[in-house]
């Protein structure tokens, strides 16, 4: 595989969890948004985003499905733990566990969606 290839299945999710990084380096992020949604809904959709992203990365890399679905499961609840872990040492914020399995949560929903846009994309192909 060239690294033209390799870095157009990479650099997606990996930019995404950098930027999911900075924003838990912040002590009150994205104030408006934060305010009028549901943060457990803020974290399903974040890392729901994340999953579809290693998804395709997996999947680009000549997995399975299965273990794409799994493994882009697994890697988002991983980064989920790490960035909890991470909120402990930022000033004004805080780690939960509801908030990881929020996290884990949007891994599953990211992954399902995104094999199901990749069923109706190659159902509309043929």
């Amino acid at each position: 595989m060239s690294i033209v290839r390799r870095l157009s299945l990479w650099a997606p999710p990996l930019s995404y969890m950098a930027t999911i990084f900075y924003l838990s380096s912040e002590s009150n992020p994205l104030p408006a948004l934060t305010s009028r949604v549901w943060d457990k809904l803020l974290h399903l959709i974040e890392y729901g985003g994340l999953a579809a992203l290693l998804c395709r990365a997996l999947l680009g890399e000549g997995l399975g499905w299965l273990t794409g679905i799994l493994g882009a499961i697994v890697l988002t609840s991983a980064y989920g733990a790490s960035d909890e872990w991470h909120q402990l040492f930022t000033p004004g914020r805080h780690s939960d566990i509801h908030d990881w399995f929020a996290d884990t949560l949007g891994g599953a929903v990211g992954t399902i969606a995104y094999g199901l846009f990749e069923k109706l994309r190659g159902a509309n192909r043929a």
